[in-house]
């Protein structure tokens, strides 16, 4: 029977090649979920890499502009291509099969810009013409937005732009407002579709000012780039404050005709008295018409943001057994480790959302709300307040008087402590959490996974006459926060040694089942080989930005900040297999099936605020061919440690190599003294 299902699953997806990967989030709801079952939790540990493509980047930019980008990119597979961006959202189509280049694109952006959130573009989205002729150019047409903000139309074949799209091929969207710099306003996620629409959020520079440019999505007509609406998150009323935006991943329901935005709080983030109330629809999931940008219903998850607590991930679209019968829902996975889960129709809670008190006492002139939503069915992802007994660092003892005095000296109640002067542990971290990589959920098994970092930011306001000419200290973040009474200093509560304050795991996969309100299964993602001196090995788990990629094999995919993609059981959570990259693999995974074979594709570039190095590649794995397979001994190398084992080895036989000659050497002179 298993046999079976795989032969048809085969089939299915060989006839229909875009139920693959059609999407960035897999499909449009963002599941992430494979019906692929060629690769299987049986035969996951003979993987080899079937291909590696490098952009070229690495060797054709400066290196002073390489540090600023982050590959987070996941490819498409659609017509019969892997269709990518780069950093500097050039856009790429490769051979699925060898990896080879069939076309490209270079918008030509300039390297001279900073973008606030780096060089980086995530991904580009796919929409068919269902009125164009078959064979016509740009029936098929792949839209990216770019880190100048200009969103392109090119043919999905060739690559080139389609003329009959905005201005030969592209819109150049404006901000409403002079910019500060050069990159203040940028494009990170890739645009989504739906009934002949595209959307587009954006990316803008966070803690900068209070008057910021708003945070508008932006929609267009698919085939002409006619502006169809704009709608604006932060209802202004009332308020003094520039952008609640979404700039992370947005979802489509093409049959309900409804687009999901998860957007971010106002700005500045740390400090909101001019910004009275709960600033809706601020840190909510909004539902709009695709089609006329009406609002359908918005969800709140954070009131009065301060913390930085914006919704990074895209929201999952998923049909769930909630225990009264199936329901077609909303998952919203967040930043402080909440899953939020609601009515797709209506944006109410399936399970009940508590308003619970909250710290308060928040620095002068603050508004903070006295309450918070907290879900009670699903529970938290990972815990939720840093405390003296979870002060642990790389090693016990090593840095830990650090961050004992840290904890001493800064207010630490819990999650939703305030900023303040003297400096809060925010916890987890404003990074998450989950951060865009989002969640995955696998409707088999009706199983929810992500990826969780464990860290703690140290948030400090700073008194605006002692901000000017502030001097922050390394590792610090500094935001003026223009129009506040206060700046803000932002560091990674850390050791001497720069390891985060609280005892590893600092990144794990986590595994929920939804109905039963039940966490399944924690592992550990990631060790310090490729982030710590010497490449030494431990099995610390690392910080996770991306997310993950499941299959009806049964595994789970994921990249993680050292430079392996790893495959997890489903069921367990044990790890089952990992493949050695050139850079680590900050990036989403996917996988497609090619000619009867299955591939999983990973952008393999580094992550420059992850502290990486940094590469251009993106790597393909298949099971081996007749005949082909890796060696014991290649196996052994590319597991974390095993660098640094065969370097002390070969460095222990240098060694002893040197000792015989030494020996030998001394022997013959006393020969020939005798």
């Amino acid at each position: 029977m298993r046999s079976l299902f795989r032969l048809l699953a085969a089939l299915v997806l060989y006839v229909q090649p875009g139920l693959a990967w059609e999407y960035w989030g897999g499909d449009r709801g963002g599941t992430r979920f494979s019906p692929l079952t060629e690769i299987t939790t049986d035969n996951v540990g003979t993987l080899v890499r079937g291909w590696e493509f490098r952009t070229g980047d690495l060797d054709a930019r400066p290196p002073e502009v390489m540090k600023r980008t982050k590959f987070e990119v996941t490819p498409l597979f659609i017509e019969d291509s892997l269709i990518f961006c780069t950093p500097f959202n050039e856009v790429i189509a490769l051979d699925p099969g060898t990896g080879a280049q069939k076309w490209r694109f270079d918008p030509k952006i300039s390297m001279a810009q900073r973008p606030a959130n780096r060089f980086v573009c995530r991904g580009v989205a796919h929409w068919t013409d269902d009125r164009a002729a078959e064979g016509a150019t740009c029936k098929s047409r792949i839209f990216t937005g770019t880190n100048d903000t200009r969103l392109i139309a090119l043919d999905a074949r060739t690559g080139k732009p389609c003329a009959d799209f905005g201005n030969n091929g592209e819109i150049k969207i404006d901000a409403g407002m002079k910019l500060e710099w050069p990159g203040e306003f940028q494009i990170t996620s890739a645009p989504v579709t739906g009934r002949g629409v595209v959307v587009v959020g954006s990316a803008i520079g966070d803690n900068r000012r209070v008057d910021a440019p708003v945070g508008a999505v932006r929609a267009f007509d698919a085939r002409t780039g006619q502006p169809r609406w704009t709608f604006d998150p932060l209802v202004h009323a009332g308020v003094e404050a520039g952008h609640s935006n979404v700039w992370a991943p947005m979802s489509v329901d093409e049959e309900r005709g409804l687009v999901f935005l998860p957007t971010t709080s106002p700005s500045p983030d740390f400090w909101g008295g001019k910004r009275p109330g709960n600033d809706e629809h601020a840190n909510s999931v909004v539902a709009l018409r695709i089609e006329s940008g009406e609002l359908a219903w918005a969800f709140q998850t954070v009131h009065h943001d301060v913390w930085d607590y914006d919704l990074p991930a895209q929201p999952t679209l998923a049909r769930i057994d909630t225990g009264n019968g199936m329901r077609d829902v909303v998952i919203q996975p967040t930043k402080q480790g909440f899953v939020f889960v609601l009515d797709r129709d209506t944006g109410k809670p399936v399970w009940p959302v508590e308003e619970r008190a909250v710290p308060q006492n928040g620095a002068e002139g603050e508004q903070l709300s006295p309450t918070q939503p907290f879900p009670t069915h699903v529970p938290p992802l990972l815990t939720q307040r840093m405390t003296a007994d979870d002060v642990g660092g790389l090693l016990p003892g090593i840095g830990s008087a650090a961050c004992d005095k840290l904890l001493a000296q800064s207010r630490n109640e819990g999650l939703y402590t305030p900023p303040s002067t003297q400096g809060t542990i925010i916890y987890p971290m404003t990074g998450g959490g989950v951060n865009w990589g989002s969640a995955a959920f696998d409707p088999v098994n009706q199983i929810l996974f992500a990826n969780v970092s464990h860290a703690a930011h140290v948030i400090t306001l700073i008194p605006r006459d002692q901000a000017k000419g502030f001097n922050p200290p390394p590792g610090h973040d500094f935001g003026q926060q223009q129009g506040a009474p206060f700046a803000m200093s932002r560091a990674l509560a850390s050791t001497e040694v720069g390891s985060p304050c609280n005892k590893p795991p600092w990144g794990e996969t986590v595994a929920v089942d939804l109905k039963a309100g039940k966490i399944l299964w924690h592992a550990p993602v990631g060790t310090s080989e490729d982030l710590a001196p010497l490449g030494i090995a431990l099995n610390t788990g690392t910080p996770l930005l991306s997310g993950v990629a499941i299959t009806a094999g049964g595994l789970v995919f994921t990249g993680a900040m050292d430079a392996y993609l790893r495959a997890f059981d489903v069921k367990s959570g044990r790890q089952l297999w990992l493949g050695r990259l050139p850079v680590p693999g900050v990036a989403n995974p996917m996988t497609y099936l090619w000619k009867g074979e299955q591939y999983v594709v990973i952008g393999a570039g580094g992550h420059s605020e992850g502290g990486t190095s940094i590469g251009d590649s993106v790597v393909a794995f298949r099971l081996p061919r007749q005949g082909e397979g890796v060696s014991l001994l290649t196996r052994l190398i590319d597991r974390p440690g095993g660098r640094f084992a065969a370097k002390a080895l070969a460095a222990g036989v240098v060694l002893m190599a040197l000792i015989a000659l030494l020996w030998r050497w001394r022997h013959s002179r006393r020969s020939r003294s005798a």
